[in-house]
């Protein structure tokens, strides 16, 4: 394991209620991600990370951490995972995710955490006391129902199956979670079949949201990655993405107002919340019941 030298860990953020899950605060304490999704977005030039497949810890990061939430006057929600998975393979080991939600739990401030893997649940005792003193919820990417296809566009991730078993376990421990359904890639997994299995599945495992983007951005390097990948598993759709988008960065679904559509009724079928700002203001107030005993 490479430890890289740094400085700060937090990152405040400016959103309204309107913004991405209400965070506060962002911080990535690791850099680089093993998974191996096709599509992912953090591969970009603009991100500044060489060598993306291999994980590296921010050196010292959870005495930085800690010292960054002493100073801070207004306590708020901390994002992580969003450039890099804080639940790679290396974190079973580490335990730098771990070690960084307990500094937040004891420091006041609330979790968004985002991530693919089923190693969440090592910490549901962590989320689940956070659940009831602060602000808590967990994300997880599901992007396709089935696990073939999830092992192909998502390689080194645990499978579709596995993720939803991850929030079955959290939500039956009173942790406030759902599904990142994004993004939905055109011709892979942009059937109406695929979005109607990942809200039954969600349903069965009790998510309390699910929050969608029809479409995948591309530039630059990542572009180039995804076309390579496409070339490999999907012989023949890189020329209909090129066709279809050329250099545009925003790449929606062709029947993305349809998918829409049935992603709304599904969920308003179910019960599950689909509008990030339903999302925002039902996690925030959530607090799980207290147990009493009776003697």
């Amino acid at each position: 394991m490479e430890y890289l030298p740094t400085k700060t860990i937090l990152k405040e953020l400016r959103y309204d209620t309107s913004g991405w899950f209400g965070i506060d605060y962002n911080m990535n304490l690791y850099k680089g991600c093993n998974h191996g999704c096709i599509y992912c977005d953090s591969r970009s030039e603009r991100y500044h990370v060489e060598d993306f497949d291999r994980v590296r810890i921010k050196d010292d990061c959870i005495s930085i951490l800690e010292r960054e939430l002493k100073r801070i006057k207004t306590k708020g929600v901390v994002g992580i995972g969003a450039m890099s998975d804080c639940y790679n393979p290396f974190e079973r080991e580490f335990e730098i995710t771990r070690k960084s939600l307990l500094i937040l739990e004891r420091n006041g401030f609330g979790v968004a955490l985002a991530t693919k893997s089923d190693l969440v649940c090592r910490d549901v005792d962590i989320l689940g006391r956070m659940s009831k003193r602060s602000n808590c919820i967990v994300k997880i990417t599901i992007t396709s129902s089935d696990d073939a296809l999830s092992k192909v566009i998502e390689p080194n991730a645990p499978e579709s199956s596995r993720r939803f078993e991850a929030l079955k376990t959290l939500t039956e421990n009173d942790v406030f979670a759902g599904i990142i359904l994004m993004p939905v890639l055109p011709h892979i997994t942009d059937s109406e079949d695929n979005i109607r299995d990942i809200v039954r599945k969600a349903h069965e495992s009790r998510a309390r949201f699910i929050i969608a983007v029809f479409g995948v951005t591309l530039r630059d390097i990542q572009r180039d990655y995804f076309y390579d990948r496409l070339e490999e598993s999907f012989p023949g759709l890189k020329e209909r993405y090129e066709k279809s988008y050329g250099d545009r960065y925003s790449c929606s679904t062709g029947n993305h107002r349809k998918l829409e559509k049935v992603l709304s009724e599904e969920c308003e079928r179910y019960g599950i919340l689909h509008r990030m700002e339903d999302v925002i203001e039902a996690y925030k107030v959530f607090k799980p019941p207290t147990q009493t005993t009776l003697f």
